[in-house]
């Protein structure tokens, strides 16, 4: 019979074959681990050993430590992911995953910049060429944080006697390949980046000094910093993505336009912006610039 750790390793494996998000995986990775290290605790090291009041005395210890209950919430669906696993892999025989309970989550509006807030950031970057370029990028297109940081430069094609330019979403997870248009600030602001980008052998846009690609984490924490300096309180770096969409569809963009750029999955991911804007009675044909 195969350890818990062990078929953690082979959890893994399996999530990677089933060509689950880099980021779920590395997210189960750690949840799964945090729960084997709570019931080895106990003494128990192999599947069947896992009982129901294991599972909620390690919940219950979660709530205690002050995880949030989305944090909560996704290491319940690690675990019951985990557990599905080891059923399907015959270690056990019952899963005590499934009377575990979601605690409540509050669904919080999106944080959508004013024009004010989005310009005094851009100023407050605009003599650091990366920075305003990754901020132009993720306000002027709506993407993901994610996929700007896999951005290469094979996927960046500018326009000509200023027209608009492409950029080349790569599939990722379920997430399919698509195309969005770079408007003039994109294309300035990559532009006076990529005139001083260092000299490197990675094909990534976005890079540190020392050549090596620029990671989400590195992102995030510059972002932050330049929220900061621009007083803007209470942001985070997706809420640019926030601002896109809910600008666009302020403006009468169609609502499957707006879908289609921003990547949603589903049209009602992008339908629940419209209870935070005011949407005008016709709707217009083409983007407009922030």
């Amino acid at each position: 019979m195969a350890t818990l750790r062990e078929n953690h390793e082979k959890f893994l494996k399996f999530l990677k074959e089933k060509g689950r998000a880099n980021a779920t995986i590395i997210a189960y990775a750690k949840d799964i681990e945090q729960l084997i290290e709570f019931v080895e605790g106990g003494g128990k090291t192999v599947p069947p050993e896992i009982e129901k009041s294991d599972l909620t005395n390690f919940v219950t210890k979660l709530g205690k430590e002050s995880y949030t209950p989305k944090s909560i919430s996704r290491k319940i669906n690690a675990t019951r992911t985990f557990f599905k696993f080891l059923r399907e892999e015959n270690e056990v025989t019952e899963d005590p995953s499934v009377s575990l309970v979601h605690p409540k989550i509050e669904i919080q509006p999106p944080r959508i910049l004013s024009k004010m807030e989005y310009r005094a950031l851009r100023d407050a970057c605009r003599s650091e060429p990366r920075t305003s370029a990754v901020v132009e990028l993720l306000l002027q297109t709506g993407i993901r944080i994610g996929e700007l940081r896999r951005l290469n430069l094979s996927d960046i094609e500018f326009g000509e006697n200023n027209q608009p330019g492409k950029l080349r979403i790569s599939p990722w997870g379920k997430n399919r390949e698509r195309l969005v248009p770079l408007n003039q600030p994109a294309q300035e602001a990559l532009q006076k980046y990529l005139a001083v980008r260092p000299k490197s052998k990675e094909e990534t846009v976005f890079i540190t000094r020392s050549g090596r690609p620029f990671l989400i984490r590195n992102i995030r924490t510059t972002i932050n910093r330049y929220f900061k300096n621009a007083g803007i309180e209470n942001a985070k770096v997706n809420d640019l993505r926030h601002t896109f969409v809910a600008t666009h569809l302020s403006r009468g963009v169609p609502l499957t336009t707006v879908s289609h750029l921003a990547g949603h999955l589903r049209l009602t991911t992008t339908e629940k912006y419209l209870q935070y804007v005011k949407r005008p009675q016709e709707e217009s044909v083409s983007l407009t610039e922030l």
